[in-house]
Order: structure tokens, then C-alpha cells, then sequence
């Protein structure tokens, strides 16, 4: 049987429409941080439930103003699957604080096998606490694009301080996806 120009045309748009994403809000602690981007649901995007996760060890601000970084660590413990996007990153104590991109990110797709693993870096400026220009997080909660699902860690990092003052702006932000050993 052979197919027709009209139907393989047909079936061409039909697949790059389906390898396209809106870049829609999911909510997987990013929101407006990189919840957007990534594959749609249902199809082969990392499930952070699906992932052995390690938050650390720390590279810790050791006073107000100095700036920490904290790795984050993800191996794929099931099926083949693909980051694209921006992960989603939320901290939490009184109040939750959506954590942006990195100026200048740019977010590489990245398939994982079985056993592969990939990280990002959390960048924050340490906080003095209860002056109002500070959130004191107790949660770091954490997304993957093209999913709803996030995973909860403890903040050992102490206060984190907020963008000119601003309750819900934290002077934080999540570098993109890179493979392990890269």
C-alpha cells in the first residue's frame, strides 16, 4: 500500500504538533521557574517520584549576604526518560517562594537511561532571618518539567534573603539540567 503525499503531509504535521509543548504552568514547585517546557504529560518526562534524589552537600553561605550553592542530584531509577525544561524549585517556611531560572539559562534536553543521573545547582544569597528581608525556608520542594509531581527535602541551609525586600522574590535561582560528569 502506498501512502499518499496528503496523508504523509498529514501525519508529519501531526507529529510536530505533538512534539511541540505550550510551555504551560504545571504545578511542580517551578510555576514561572521552568514548570513549563518540558515533555507533555504522559509522555517520557522524568518523574520525580521515579528518581532517587540528593540535595547536597552544600557548598553553605557562611554570613547575610554571601551566596551558597546547593547541588541537586537525580538518577533515573526506572524507564528511559527526557528533562527539558528548567527544574522546578519552591522554598518554604511562612510563606512558599517560587525560585527562577538562572540569568542566562538555557535548558538542554537531556534522556536518561536506567542508572544515569543528572544535577542542577540551587544558587541563594543567605538571609538575617526575621528582618522582613528574609524568608526563613524550612522546605526546599522540587519539580520536573512536564509533570505535576514534586518531592519535599529538608532546608538546612538557613534564611534565605528576598529581592528588595519583596515577600514572595527570594534572591535564589536553579541553574539547568546537566548530565553527571559533565
Amino acid at each position: 500500500m502506498r501512502a499518499t503525499p496528503l496523508a504523509v503531509t498529514a501525519l508529519a504535521a501531526a507529529l510536530l504538533l505533538t512534539a511541540c509543548d505550550s510551555g504551560g504552568s504545571d504545578d511542580n514547585g517551578g510555576g514561572g521557574s521552568g514548570g513549563g517546557g518540558g515533555a507533555k504529560k504522559g509522555g517520557s518526562a522524568c518523574a520525580i517520584g521515579t528518581m532517587g534524589v540528593e540535595v547536597g552537600p552544600a557548598d553553605v553561605a557562611p554570613a547575610i549576604g554571601d551566596t551558597g550553592n546547593v547541588p541537586v542530584s537525580l538518577t533515573n531509577q526506572s524507564a528511559p526518560c527526557t528533562l527539558e525544561g528548567v527544574p522546578g524549585a519552591t522554598l518554604q517556611g511562612s510563606t512558599s517562594v517560587l525560585v527562577g531560572a538562572a540569568p542566562g539559562s538555557r535548558a538542554e534536553k537531556l534522556t536518561l537511561a536506567k542508572g544515569e543521573s543528572a544535577t542542577f545547582t540551587l544558587t541563594y544569597v543567605k538571609g538575617g532571618g526575621a528582618d522582613g528581608k528574609s524568608l526563613a525556608a524550612t522546605t526546599l520542594r522540587i519539580g520536573l518539567p512536564g509533570t505535576g509531581d514534586t518531592k519535599s527535602f529538608p532546608w538546612k541551609y538557613g534564611a534565605v534573603a528576598l529581592k528588595g525586600g519583596k515577600p514572595d522574590v527570594p534572591d535564589a535561582s536553579v541553574g539547568p539540567f546537566t548530565r553527571a560528569g559533565d
